[in-house]
């Protein structure tokens, strides 16, 4: 199986992972219900309007065109990476990382318009009145939550955030980047420098 196959198989598989996790947890969960798997994991239904781990920032159109825009930006990278010849590895990282930054845009692109709210009861997939939000303008379904460290009266010191399939492959693959690609991440960015050998005649 060629490179390309590989990174494209990749890609749809954590995207599809991603999404069928979350269509499940709306369906399934009102806002803010969670199950205990383990003491220190549990299925804790979420919804944020930015960026990965709930953190916010600017607006919410501008934040979805962000992502639009960053992951074409990423997309054309694997392809000039394929095109390089540059190490498997180093492209199908790159590839998660893209999966991961698409997982959200479906969310933000698409939910708001999908589904109903999920205050007090589970969503509905194309309601009659319509959806919660307009294009572009859903929230970001999260549900992964490990609550590893608490204090004395059970508050969570390690690790708070509620996060999703997505959020973890775009950290795994920025982990994997700086520690084993550093090289080729520098490489790849690396500018042609100009030719000044050339005299003026």
């Amino acid at each position: 199986m060629s490179i390309t196959k590989k990174s494209i198989l990749l890609i749809f598989i954590v995207l599809f992972i991603d999404q069928a996790s979350k269509i499940f947890i709306k369906l399934n969960f009102a806002l803010g219900e969670h199950i205990e798997i383990f003491s220190w994991f549990q299925i804790y239904f979420i919804e944020n309007n930015g960026m990965a781990f709930g953190m916010e920032m600017f607006g919410k159109l501008f934040l979805t065109l962000f992502r639009i825009v960053a992951v074409c930006g990423i997309a054309y990278f694997i392809h000039t990476l394929i095109k390089k010849q540059a190490r498997p590895g180093y492209i199908l990282t790159v590839s998660l990382l893209l999966a991961g930054a698409a997982g959200n845009i479906f969310d933000s692109l698409f939910y708001g318009v999908l589904f109903s709210e999920s205050y007090g009861m589970a969503a509905t997939f194309l309601p009659e009145t319509g959806g919660y939000a307009p294009l572009f303008h859903g929230k970001v379904v999260d549900m992964l939550y490990f609550p590893i460290i608490k204090n004395s009266v059970g508050e969570t010191i390690f690790f708070s955030p509620v996060f999703n399939i997505a959020d973890s492959a775009i950290t795994i693959a920025v982990i994997i980047i700086l520690i084993f690609f550093r090289k080729d991440l520098n490489e790849s960015l690396e500018s042609k420098k100009p030719n000044n050998d050339a005299k003026i005649q």
